[in-house]
């Protein structure tokens, strides 16, 4: 066996050839401290596309963050290779805290939660009003979930020309969420997205709803240069639309005005994470008549100690309220199928 002095010729080495043809490895690892920052996008079986500085950056997940996932929305920092090109991987090191997140699980039975969409700002829920009928439950239940996360509700009623909007925002007007009417004409013409893009205005707004609601139509709209597939197909004998949006992705709005967040339909809206007792805080108007609630109120109006019932008689506040503040609470022991 052949070996070699302290100053061995450069002849008498053997390289052993990179059969692979990828780069060699190094011993020498990108310092934390020099990672920048970015924003997941979307994540795809385990690689998160992150934008960096204006580039779209492929990363994955370093090791040393265990357990703990990145999701759309969130911000990261990430080093090795941000250049952008193609065939290139960079590196998550560090997940920053979520301002809001919107969580859901499968049903209120599930304890597992699924993150939908970190650090955002709005959740539009588009409901059809016809094709398929809108659930009100379901309705009900992105509420709960958007005030329990910290985002701000917005209603998006789409298919007008179908069936009118009027008995559905008659439920709602009482909790003052904010609503846009659309319609397919509407749509086609420009003058629906126009109206729906003010109330996006610099925010990061998720979207979620029922397949065929006309949910991904309605992202198309709004951000026309990065279109995803629509299909606007309903089951005739269920009412249900079919899946076309798989993975959430977020896209810009023209000129940098905002972010809208579009999510895979959904079926079902558990809320099994939901704390009832922070839904209060949604209603800023009922909230200090809480003080005088016995410890543990459920606010039920079958609990008769509840103080909310005289504040609103004194005049505080309106009793339509209190009725919308006591549906969505009775909406964390109800089926959204019920």
């Amino acid at each position: 066996m052949r070996r070699y002095g302290k100053n061995p010729d450069e002849d008498d080495i053997r390289v052993r050839p990179n059969r692979k043809g990828n780069r060699p490895r190094t011993h020498i690892r990108p310092k934390h401290e020099d990672a920048e920052d970015g924003m997941v996008l979307t994540v795809d079986r385990g690689r998160l596309t992150c934008l960096v500085d204006g580039r779209t950056v492929v990363a994955m997940k370093a090791r040393e963050l265990g357990r703990k996932a990145a999701v759309v929305g969130d911000t990261v920092s990430l080093v090795g290779d941000l250049s952008g090109e193609k065939d290139t991987l960079a590196r998550i090191v560090r997940i920053a805290s979520r301002r809001t997140v919107l969580r859901r699980t499968a049903d209120d039975d599930d304890p597992y939660e699924r993150v939908v969409v970190a650090n955002a700002d709005q959740l539009a829920i588009v409901t059809a009003l016809a094709d398929p009928e809108p659930r009100p439950r379901m309705i009900d239940r992105c509420l709960v979930a958007a005030y329990d996360g910290g985002l701000t509700p917005l209603l998006v009623l789409t298919k007008s020309d179908l069936a009118s909007p009027d008995k559905l925002l008659e439920a709602y007007t009482p909790l003052g969420v904010p609503y846009v009417v659309t319609s397919r004409e509407e749509l086609e013409s420009g003058g629906a997205a126009d109206r729906v893009r003010e109330q996006l205005e610099g925010k990061i707004t998720a979207f979620v709803g029922h397949s065929g609601v006309g949910k991904t139509t309605l992202v198309n709209a709004l951000v026309p240069k990065d279109r995803r597939r629509t299909t606007g197909i309903v089951n005739a004998v269920t009412g249900r639309g079919r899946h076309t949006t798989t993975s959430a992705l977020a896209l810009p709005l023209p000129d940098g005005r905002g972010w809208v967040v579009d999510t895979p339909g959904v079926r079902s809206f558990g809320l099994h994470h939901v704390d009832p007792s922070r839904v209060i805080h949604a209603f800023p108007d009922l909230e200090p008549g809480t003080e005088e609630c016995p410890r543990g109120c459920t606010h039920d109006e079958n609990q008769p100690e509840c103080a909310l019932d005289a504040w609103v008689a004194e005049g505080h506040a309106d009793s339509a309220r209190l009725d919308s503040l006591r549906r969505l609470l009775a909406t964390r022991e109800r089926r959204e199928g019920d």
